[in-house]
């Protein structure tokens, strides 16, 4: 088994980043979902449930961590990355709250434009980033803006599995990933407790429920009307009304991530 593909997010729920190698740190892949959109008014976070024009927000990091945001009519913006203690403001992802800091002026205008909305953009540094949802994970482990966990990893048989079973196929990109691996049987990773990946060793925490985000087309932002692929995945992928696909993982120290590196399961 080997990792064949490497994603990050820089902004929660912007399009994906591709990468060939990506450093790795305490909240998962260097500068993933480290940016959000939230609501000026009152701080919750947008994702594209509600706002499937994201999908059209291109976000891309540089080495240093700055952001650039590209989106069809407007010109590039480039954010460097905020002071990590000031200008702080109080968001919420989901049932968690916490302070970080804002990105400034300049990208609340450009994608308050954008949305035609008034929003914020902040930024997550990782001595500002939640715990996991309680009973998961140790204690020092931690996540920026993900939804809940550090990582998601996904078999590509799975996803070849769902496609055998479906009228169309899907993309890996409708759910997101942060590590896909290759050589697996189809579902393997629901068996997996910790596995290495190259330098890193990694622990398989739960199981990801997924929603109505799969429906969207990651790369039009336009809804399946058939709510496909959650309407196959239910038909053998649910379990106590929880669609699963994919496992959340959490990094245990530093180190690289490369495309190509060998997978094992340890336990």
């Amino acid at each position: 088994m080997f990792l064949s593909e490497l994603y990050r997010y820089p902004v929660k729920s912007a399009q994906a980043q591709r990468l060939q190698r990506s450093p790795v740190d305490l909240l998962g892949l260097e500068g993933d979902r480290r940016w959000m959109l939230i609501e000026e008014g009152n701080g919750r976070f947008l994702t594209q449930r509600a706002w499937p024009q994201l999908s059209q927000l291109t976000a891309t990091c540089d080495v240093d961590g700055r952001l650039r945001l590209e989106a069809p009519g407007q010109m590039a913006l480039d954010l460097a990355v905020p002071d990590g203690d000031q200008a702080l403001r109080g968001v919420m992802v989901w049932r968690d709250s916490l302070r970080v800091p804002d990105a400034g002026e300049a990208a609340a205008a450009w994608l308050s434009r954008f949305l035609g909305k008034p929003v914020r953009l902040v930024h997550c540094p990782e001595h500002r980033a939640r715990y996991l949802p309680s009973g998961y994970g140790a204690n020092s482990d931690r996540a920026a803006f993900a939804d809940g966990f550090p990582l998601l990893l996904i078999g590509q048989a799975s996803l070849d599995e769902l496609n055998r079973r479906m009228d169309r196929p899907m993309e890996m990109l409708r759910f997101r990933p942060n590590l896909v691996v290759v050589g697996s049987a189809p579902f393997a990773e629901d068996g997996w407790k910790r596995i290495r990946i190259g330098p890193l060793t990694f622990r398989v925490l739960k199981p990801s429920v997924r929603c109505i985000f799969t429906t969207l087309d990651p790369r039009t932002g336009q809804r399946s009307p058939d709510r496909e692929p959650l309407t196959t995945l239910k038909t053998f992928r649910e379990k106590e009304g929880d669609v699963l696909f994919g496992q959340n993982v959490a990094v245990d120290g530093r180190g690289v991530l490369e495309v190509g590196m060998e997978v094992e399961v340890l336990e």
